[in-house]
């Protein structure tokens, strides 16, 4: 298995923490952001629009993050993707909040505060989509003052969506709203290894 992007991009952490928590063998191949290499002819045969991540097997090739965790799971199974059809869709629910609620305005924050000089940035835009993923968060943590993982009660692929972005949430220089029950489970995260080595890391 091969695992195309680089190691600082979100979506690649989410497939680098699940084949470390699975013990799987793969090779991760650095591309996009400073390393480049995603407009060529050949990475855009496997992911059309350029972007990391971009997963290889044999002669077998996928792009999008979820769907790669899915189909990671469906040939290796284990819990974190349950077979019950009601849990799994519960499961696969919150991995689509994830990136139809959230991933908009936290990547505002992210890469206007990260990865744009002081001087470029759109501090009102910044704020907004402060408001506006603070607000996804709280819906999160509403649901983990019921649940102790983000689909309910066991840790499943649904955790790992989100939870490569909330250690850049509570690792950026922001105002947040009180959300405690997201905060004891971001502890809890930490107590993962392959989540500590590889979506915890310097926020950059």
């Amino acid at each position: 298995m091969k695992l195309w992007g680089r190691a600082t991009s979100s979506n690649v952490m989410k497939i680098i923490w699940l084949l470390e928590e699975l013990g799987l063998a793969y090779e991760r191949v650095d591309v996009g952001g400073p390393f480049g290499g995603t407009s060529t002819p050949q990475y855009r045969a496997m992911n059309p629009l350029g972007v990391v991540p971009s997963f290889e097997e044999d002669d077998f090739t996928l792009f999008e993050s979820n769907v790669i965790l899915r189909y990671l799971c469906n040939i290796h199974p284990n819990e974190r993707y349950p077979t019950d059809p009601r849990t799994r869709a519960t499961v696969e629910s919150w991995m689509e909040f994830q990136q139809t609620a959230l991933n908009r305005p936290q990547s505002v924050v992210f890469q206007g505060l990260i990865r744009t000089r002081p001087e470029q940035r759109d501090m009102a835009a910044i704020g907004a989509a402060v408001q506006e993923a603070g607000g996804i968060w709280s819906i999160i943590d509403g649901r983990l003052a019921a649940h102790p993982h983000v689909a309910g009660e066991a840790f499943s692929l649904a955790d790992i969506a989100f939870g490569v972005h909330v250690h850049r949430w509570f690792n950026m220089d922001i105002a947040r709203p009180d959300t405690p029950f997201l905060r004891a489970w971001y502890e809890r995260l930490l107590e993962r290894p392959a989540y500590r080595k590889h979506c915890a890391g310097p926020v950059v």
